[in-house]
């Protein structure tokens, strides 16, 4: 691993957290950080949904098969796309836009020392009208995924999950 990228190698999925809470400056810069995600003819269809209430955070895990670890994080961040403001109005560069910022959100957490975990809500129709009810999201907004952040109680070392395989130069 080339160690000018260790930030990238250190995010790791983070699933336990210690009981701390997470400033408003650190949410901010790490959705400032989301934001600058590229996008699609720049349309930033994303938009993003900060849950900090205990009770709230368990019932959005009871609807998210794998997301117990909302019980314990500082808080949870569902990311939502507005398919009206996404390019040519198309899922598809709605998902690609909202993953990016996903990366990004990820990465600056993990970079200011935070723990997190993305959630996959899209396209599973019963998370996202789980997500849907719960946080009164509009159509025609879709939540894609959501994210918990905290203090990690865990430190998964960095790695590289290169594969050689994975590699085609050329042709197929």
């Amino acid at each position: 691993m080339n160690s000018r990228l260790n930030d990238l190698f250190a995010r790791r999925s983070v699933r336990a957290y210690r009981q701390q809470e997470v400033s408003d400056e650190m949410l901010r810069d790490i959705l400032e950080a989301a934001m600058a995600a590229p996008s699609a003819v720049a349309k930033d269809p994303w938009a993003f949904v900060v849950v900090r209430n205990r009770e709230m955070l368990a019932k959005i895990a009871e609807g998210l098969p794998n997301g117990k670890m909302l019980r314990d994080a500082a808080l949870g961040i569902v990311v939502c796309g507005d398919l009206q403001r996404a390019h040519d109005q198309q899922l598809s560069y709605l998902l690609q836009d909202c993953t990016a910022a996903i990366e990004n959100l990820l990465l600056a957490a993990s970079i200011l020392g935070l723990g997190a975990c993305w959630l996959g809500v899209h396209p599973r129709q019963e998370r996202v009208q789980h997500l849907r009810s719960l946080l009164a999201i509009p159509e025609p907004v879709i939540p894609i995924a959501t994210i918990s952040v905290g203090w990690p109680a865990e430190s998964p070392p960095p790695r590289t999950r290169y594969r050689q395989d994975a590699v085609h130069r050329e042709t197929w």
